[in-house]
Protein backbone atom coordinates (compact mmCIF):
# COMPACT_ATOMS: atom_id res chain seq x y z
CA UNK A 1 0.00 0.00 0.00
CA UNK A 2 1.18 3.35 -0.55
CA UNK A 3 2.50 5.32 2.40
CA UNK A 4 3.01 2.22 4.39
CA UNK A 5 5.19 1.72 7.43
CA UNK A 6 6.30 -1.87 8.48
CA UNK A 7 5.14 -3.47 12.07
CA UNK A 8 7.43 -5.45 13.02
CA UNK A 9 5.86 -8.99 14.62
CA UNK A 10 8.26 -10.24 16.90
CA UNK A 11 8.77 -13.74 18.26
CA UNK A 12 5.03 -13.59 19.80
CA UNK A 13 3.67 -12.57 16.60
CA UNK A 14 1.91 -15.87 16.04
CA UNK A 15 -0.11 -15.40 19.61
CA UNK A 16 -3.52 -14.16 19.09
CA UNK A 17 -3.94 -12.74 22.37
CA UNK A 18 -2.12 -9.61 23.95
CA UNK A 19 -3.04 -11.14 27.32
CA UNK A 20 -1.03 -14.40 26.23
CA UNK A 21 1.85 -12.21 25.33
CA UNK A 22 2.31 -10.66 28.16
CA UNK A 23 2.00 -13.68 30.57
CA UNK A 24 4.56 -15.72 27.93
CA UNK A 25 6.66 -12.42 28.57
CA UNK A 26 5.96 -12.75 32.56
CA UNK A 27 7.02 -16.35 32.57
CA UNK A 28 9.90 -15.83 29.66
CA UNK A 29 11.73 -13.13 32.30
CA UNK A 30 11.30 -15.31 35.49
CA UNK A 31 12.47 -18.05 33.82
CA UNK A 32 15.47 -16.70 32.48
CA UNK A 33 15.93 -14.78 35.89
CA UNK A 34 15.97 -17.72 37.78
CA UNK A 35 18.06 -19.54 35.49
CA UNK A 36 21.06 -17.05 35.14
CA UNK A 37 20.61 -16.81 39.06
CA UNK A 38 21.24 -19.72 39.42
CA UNK A 39 24.15 -20.31 36.60
CA UNK A 40 26.10 -17.39 38.74
CA UNK A 41 25.98 -19.11 42.24
CA UNK A 42 26.97 -22.76 40.52
CA UNK A 43 30.22 -20.27 39.19
CA UNK A 44 31.03 -19.37 42.35
CA UNK A 45 29.61 -15.00 41.75
CA UNK A 46 28.70 -13.67 44.93
CA UNK A 47 24.84 -13.45 45.45
CA UNK A 48 24.40 -9.96 44.53
CA UNK A 49 26.43 -10.62 41.21
CA UNK A 50 24.55 -13.42 40.58
CA UNK A 51 21.07 -11.37 41.31
CA UNK A 52 22.42 -8.41 39.03
CA UNK A 53 22.77 -11.24 36.34
CA UNK A 54 19.62 -12.56 36.90
CA UNK A 55 17.98 -9.17 36.32
CA UNK A 56 20.08 -8.45 33.28
CA UNK A 57 18.79 -11.57 31.54
CA UNK A 58 15.52 -11.08 32.98
CA UNK A 59 15.30 -7.45 31.09
CA UNK A 60 16.84 -8.73 28.03
CA UNK A 61 14.70 -11.50 27.57
CA UNK A 62 11.67 -8.46 28.09
CA UNK A 63 12.87 -6.12 25.41
CA UNK A 64 13.24 -9.38 23.25
CA UNK A 65 9.61 -10.46 23.28
CA UNK A 66 8.10 -7.32 24.22
CA UNK A 67 9.64 -5.48 20.85
CA UNK A 68 6.85 -6.99 18.51
CA UNK A 69 4.31 -5.94 20.76
CA UNK A 70 4.94 -2.45 21.19
CA UNK A 71 6.47 -1.86 17.72
CA UNK A 72 2.93 -1.55 16.26
CA UNK A 73 2.03 1.22 19.00
CA UNK A 74 4.90 3.08 17.93
CA UNK A 75 4.41 3.32 14.21
CA UNK A 76 0.92 3.71 14.19
CA UNK A 77 1.69 6.51 16.68
CA UNK A 78 3.94 8.40 13.51
CA UNK A 79 1.04 7.40 11.18
CA UNK A 80 -0.89 9.33 12.89
CA UNK A 81 1.32 12.40 12.85
CA UNK A 82 1.96 11.77 9.40
CA UNK A 83 -1.93 12.01 9.04
CA UNK A 84 -2.61 14.84 10.92
CA UNK A 85 -0.41 16.43 8.15
CA UNK A 86 -2.66 15.59 5.70
CA UNK A 87 -0.89 12.02 4.27
CA UNK A 88 -3.84 9.94 3.85
CA UNK A 89 -2.20 7.51 2.09
CA UNK A 90 -0.43 6.15 5.08
CA UNK A 91 -1.09 2.45 6.11
CA UNK A 92 0.34 0.28 8.75
CA UNK A 93 1.68 -3.10 7.78
CA UNK A 94 -0.53 -5.86 10.13
CA UNK A 95 1.75 -8.36 10.95
CA UNK A 96 -0.17 -9.55 14.13
CA UNK A 97 -3.36 -11.62 15.29
CA UNK A 98 -3.90 -9.99 18.19
CA UNK A 99 -5.91 -6.87 19.48
CA UNK A 100 -3.04 -4.76 18.56
CA UNK A 101 -3.27 -6.21 14.66
CA UNK A 102 -7.09 -5.70 14.86
CA UNK A 103 -6.43 -2.14 16.05
CA UNK A 104 -4.01 -1.80 13.26
CA UNK A 105 -6.46 -2.87 11.16
CA UNK A 106 -8.79 -0.39 12.11
CA UNK A 107 -6.52 2.26 11.49
CA UNK A 108 -5.58 1.36 8.21
CA UNK A 109 -9.89 1.57 7.34
CA UNK A 110 -10.16 4.61 9.09
CA UNK A 111 -7.36 6.11 6.83
CA UNK A 112 -9.09 4.80 3.80
CA UNK A 113 -12.10 6.71 5.03
CA UNK A 114 -10.40 9.69 5.75
CA UNK A 115 -8.55 9.66 2.45
CA UNK A 116 -12.31 9.37 0.47
CA UNK A 117 -13.65 11.64 2.70
CA UNK A 118 -11.02 14.25 1.50
CA UNK A 119 -10.97 13.22 -1.76
CA UNK A 120 -14.87 13.95 -1.73
CA UNK A 121 -14.40 17.59 -0.16
CA UNK A 122 -11.97 18.23 -2.72
CA UNK A 123 -14.19 17.43 -5.48
CA UNK A 124 -17.10 19.24 -3.80
CA UNK A 125 -15.11 22.17 -3.77
CA UNK A 126 -14.13 21.78 -7.44
CA UNK A 127 -17.92 21.16 -8.39
CA UNK A 128 -19.46 23.75 -6.85
CA UNK A 129 -16.54 26.65 -7.96
CA UNK A 130 -17.44 25.21 -11.55
CA UNK A 131 -21.43 25.65 -11.52
CA UNK A 132 -21.02 28.90 -9.37
CA UNK A 133 -18.78 30.37 -12.15
CA UNK A 134 -21.07 29.45 -15.29
CA UNK A 135 -23.59 31.73 -13.93
CA UNK A 136 -21.69 34.28 -12.68
CA UNK A 137 -19.35 34.92 -15.99
CA UNK A 138 -22.32 35.09 -18.03
CA UNK A 139 -23.62 37.86 -15.75
CA UNK A 140 -20.98 39.69 -15.36
CA UNK A 141 -20.37 39.88 -18.74
CA UNK A 142 -24.29 41.29 -19.50
CA UNK A 143 -23.58 43.54 -16.59
CA UNK A 144 -20.28 44.99 -18.45
CA UNK A 145 -22.29 45.13 -21.49
CA UNK A 146 -25.28 46.87 -19.93
CA UNK A 147 -22.16 49.25 -18.01
CA UNK A 148 -20.47 50.77 -21.34
CA UNK A 149 -23.69 50.60 -23.51
CA UNK A 150 -22.87 47.52 -25.56
CA UNK A 151 -26.38 46.01 -24.80
CA UNK A 152 -29.19 48.33 -24.23
CA UNK A 153 -31.16 47.22 -21.08
CA UNK A 154 -34.08 46.47 -22.89
CA UNK A 155 -36.52 43.45 -21.36
CA UNK A 156 -34.76 40.57 -23.50
CA UNK A 157 -31.19 41.55 -21.76
CA UNK A 158 -32.93 42.19 -17.97
CA UNK A 159 -34.65 38.52 -18.57
CA UNK A 160 -31.36 36.88 -19.48
CA UNK A 161 -30.03 39.04 -15.98
CA UNK A 162 -32.36 37.32 -14.39
CA UNK A 163 -32.46 33.83 -15.20
CA UNK A 164 -28.85 33.84 -14.16
CA UNK A 165 -29.59 34.87 -10.94
CA UNK A 166 -32.27 32.80 -10.42
CA UNK A 167 -30.11 29.57 -11.24
CA UNK A 168 -27.47 31.18 -8.51
CA UNK A 169 -30.01 31.10 -6.04
CA UNK A 170 -31.49 27.41 -6.73
CA UNK A 171 -27.92 26.36 -6.87
CA UNK A 172 -27.12 28.04 -3.65
CA UNK A 173 -30.80 27.07 -2.34
CA UNK A 174 -30.07 23.18 -3.47
CA UNK A 175 -26.38 22.82 -1.37
CA UNK A 176 -27.93 24.59 1.93
CA UNK A 177 -31.01 21.57 1.23
CA UNK A 178 -28.40 18.81 0.90
CA UNK A 179 -26.10 20.05 3.62
CA UNK A 180 -28.85 20.37 5.71
CA UNK A 181 -29.98 16.51 4.53
CA UNK A 182 -26.91 14.91 5.19
CA UNK A 183 -25.84 16.64 8.34
CA UNK A 184 -29.47 14.93 9.83
CA UNK A 185 -31.20 18.28 10.71
CA UNK A 186 -34.08 18.24 8.63
CA UNK A 187 -36.75 16.42 10.40
CA UNK A 188 -39.56 15.16 8.57
CA UNK A 189 -43.18 16.24 9.50
CA UNK A 190 -45.19 13.60 8.48
CA UNK A 191 -48.96 13.84 7.92
CA UNK A 192 -51.28 12.11 5.68
CA UNK A 193 -50.64 13.22 1.69
CA UNK A 194 -52.84 12.66 -0.95
CA UNK A 195 -50.90 11.56 -3.72
CA UNK A 196 -53.46 12.60 -6.47
CA UNK A 197 -53.47 15.47 -5.14
CA UNK A 198 -49.80 15.94 -4.70
CA UNK A 199 -48.99 14.81 -8.38
CA UNK A 200 -51.46 17.36 -9.83
CA UNK A 201 -49.91 19.72 -8.61
CA UNK A 202 -46.50 18.90 -9.15
CA UNK A 203 -47.51 18.88 -12.93
CA UNK A 204 -49.16 22.08 -12.83
CA UNK A 205 -45.80 23.27 -11.30
CA UNK A 206 -43.32 21.74 -14.20
CA UNK A 207 -46.07 22.74 -16.26
CA UNK A 208 -45.65 26.22 -15.51
CA UNK A 209 -42.29 26.87 -16.49
CA UNK A 210 -42.70 27.13 -20.14
CA UNK A 211 -41.00 24.00 -21.57
CA UNK A 212 -42.94 22.46 -24.33
CA UNK A 213 -43.25 19.26 -22.75
CA UNK A 214 -46.46 18.36 -21.10
CA UNK A 215 -47.13 15.73 -18.67
CA UNK A 216 -49.46 13.27 -17.99
CA UNK A 217 -50.63 12.21 -14.29
CA UNK A 218 -51.88 8.78 -13.82
CA UNK A 219 -52.22 7.95 -10.15
CA UNK A 220 -55.06 5.26 -8.12
CA UNK A 221 -57.95 6.90 -6.84
CA UNK A 222 -57.80 7.78 -3.36
CA UNK A 223 -54.18 6.72 -2.53
CA UNK A 224 -52.51 8.22 0.47
CA UNK A 225 -49.42 8.20 2.03
CA UNK A 226 -47.80 9.05 5.23
CA UNK A 227 -45.01 11.12 4.06
CA UNK A 228 -43.42 15.49 4.49
CA UNK A 229 -45.23 16.94 2.24
CA UNK A 230 -43.47 19.45 1.58
CA UNK A 231 -40.35 17.20 0.83
CA UNK A 232 -42.11 15.28 -1.06
CA UNK A 233 -43.15 17.76 -3.52
CA UNK A 234 -39.64 18.93 -3.47
CA UNK A 235 -38.78 15.15 -4.96
CA UNK A 236 -41.64 15.22 -7.39
CA UNK A 237 -40.51 19.05 -8.43
CA UNK A 238 -36.59 17.42 -9.08
CA UNK A 239 -37.60 14.67 -11.11
CA UNK A 240 -40.41 16.45 -13.20
CA UNK A 241 -37.28 19.21 -13.20
CA UNK A 242 -34.70 16.38 -14.79
CA UNK A 243 -37.46 14.86 -16.84
CA UNK A 244 -39.20 17.87 -18.78
CA UNK A 245 -35.21 19.40 -19.18
CA UNK A 246 -34.02 16.29 -21.45
CA UNK A 247 -37.54 15.67 -22.92
CA UNK A 248 -37.53 16.60 -26.91
CA UNK A 249 -40.06 19.52 -27.45
CA UNK A 250 -43.95 17.79 -27.46
CA UNK A 251 -42.89 14.42 -25.73
CA UNK A 252 -44.95 13.74 -22.66
CA UNK A 253 -43.07 13.19 -19.11
CA UNK A 254 -45.89 10.47 -17.32
CA UNK A 255 -46.23 10.77 -13.76
CA UNK A 256 -47.86 7.64 -12.03
CA UNK A 257 -48.72 6.53 -8.40
CA UNK A 258 -49.86 3.56 -7.99
CA UNK A 259 -50.51 0.91 -5.06
CA UNK A 260 -47.88 -2.11 -4.64
CA UNK A 261 -47.83 -4.83 -2.34
CA UNK A 262 -45.05 -2.88 0.28
CA UNK A 263 -46.44 0.49 -0.20
CA UNK A 264 -46.68 3.36 -3.47
CA UNK A 265 -44.68 3.25 -6.47
CA UNK A 266 -44.09 6.78 -8.32
CA UNK A 267 -42.66 6.91 -11.37
CA UNK A 268 -41.40 9.74 -13.93
CA UNK A 269 -40.84 8.48 -17.39
CA UNK A 270 -39.50 10.46 -20.48
CA UNK A 271 -39.02 10.12 -23.87
CA UNK A 272 -35.50 11.32 -23.54
CA UNK A 273 -32.49 10.33 -24.49
CA UNK A 274 -31.68 7.95 -21.13
CA UNK A 275 -29.01 6.82 -19.00
CA UNK A 276 -26.37 4.37 -20.04
CA UNK A 277 -26.82 1.15 -17.35
CA UNK A 278 -23.29 1.96 -15.90
CA UNK A 279 -24.51 5.68 -14.78
CA UNK A 280 -27.94 4.70 -13.13
CA UNK A 281 -26.70 4.59 -9.80
CA UNK A 282 -23.89 7.03 -9.87
CA UNK A 283 -26.14 10.32 -11.19
CA UNK A 284 -27.81 10.15 -7.69
CA UNK A 285 -24.28 11.72 -6.52
CA UNK A 286 -23.42 15.24 -5.94
CA UNK A 287 -22.44 17.15 -9.27
CA UNK A 288 -22.94 13.64 -11.31
CA UNK A 289 -21.40 13.95 -14.67
CA UNK A 290 -22.42 11.33 -17.38
CA UNK A 291 -20.98 10.56 -20.99
CA UNK A 292 -24.59 10.69 -21.94
CA UNK A 293 -26.81 13.99 -23.20
CA UNK A 294 -28.09 13.31 -19.56
CA UNK A 295 -25.59 15.72 -17.65
CA UNK A 296 -25.79 18.83 -15.57
CA UNK A 297 -24.15 20.53 -18.50
CA UNK A 298 -28.24 20.46 -19.63
CA UNK A 299 -28.86 23.55 -17.54
CA UNK A 300 -29.40 21.67 -14.03
CA UNK A 301 -27.06 22.00 -11.19
CA UNK A 302 -26.51 18.41 -10.31
CA UNK A 303 -27.95 18.42 -7.84
CA UNK A 304 -31.52 17.41 -7.72
CA UNK A 305 -31.13 13.96 -7.70
CA UNK A 306 -28.68 13.34 -5.02
CA UNK A 307 -31.36 15.49 -3.40
CA UNK A 308 -34.38 13.27 -4.21
CA UNK A 309 -32.07 9.97 -3.21
CA UNK A 310 -31.77 11.52 0.61
CA UNK A 311 -34.86 12.87 0.92
CA UNK A 312 -36.16 9.21 0.07
CA UNK A 313 -33.88 7.44 2.35
CA UNK A 314 -34.99 9.92 5.15
CA UNK A 315 -38.73 8.11 4.46
CA UNK A 316 -37.49 5.24 4.40
CA UNK A 317 -37.59 4.14 0.90
CA UNK A 318 -35.81 3.93 -2.79
CA UNK A 319 -34.92 5.63 -5.96
CA UNK A 320 -33.65 4.25 -8.94
CA UNK A 321 -33.47 4.39 -12.62
CA UNK A 322 -35.42 1.35 -13.91
CA UNK A 323 -35.06 -0.02 -17.44
CA UNK A 324 -36.27 2.34 -20.17
CA UNK A 325 -39.94 2.72 -21.08
CA UNK A 326 -40.93 1.13 -24.85
CA UNK A 327 -38.87 3.51 -27.64
CA UNK A 328 -36.50 4.44 -25.29
CA UNK A 329 -35.90 7.89 -22.66
CA UNK A 330 -35.56 7.46 -18.98
CA UNK A 331 -37.76 5.81 -16.28
CA UNK A 332 -37.03 6.62 -12.05
CA UNK A 333 -38.99 4.60 -9.81
CA UNK A 334 -39.50 5.68 -5.96
CA UNK A 335 -40.98 3.26 -4.03
CA UNK A 336 -42.22 4.37 -0.40
CA UNK A 337 -43.19 2.19 2.13
CA UNK A 338 -46.93 1.53 3.70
Amino acid sequence: MSGSLATGGGPLARVRSIKAKLGLVVVGATASGLAGGAAGLQGGFRVRWALLLAVVLALAVVQLLARGMTAPLREMAGAASRMARGDHDVRVAVRTRDEVGELARAFNAMAADLGEVDAQRRRLVADVSHELRTPLTALRALLENLADGVTRPDPAALATALGQTERLSRLVAQLLDLSRLEAGEVPLHRARVDLPELLAAAAAEARSVGRDVPVVVDADAGLVVQADPERLAQVLANLLDNATRHSPPGAPVHLSAHRTASGVRLEVRDAGPGIAPADRERVFARFARTDTARSAAAGGSGLGLAIVRWVVDLHGGSVAVGDPPPGGGCRVVVDLPA
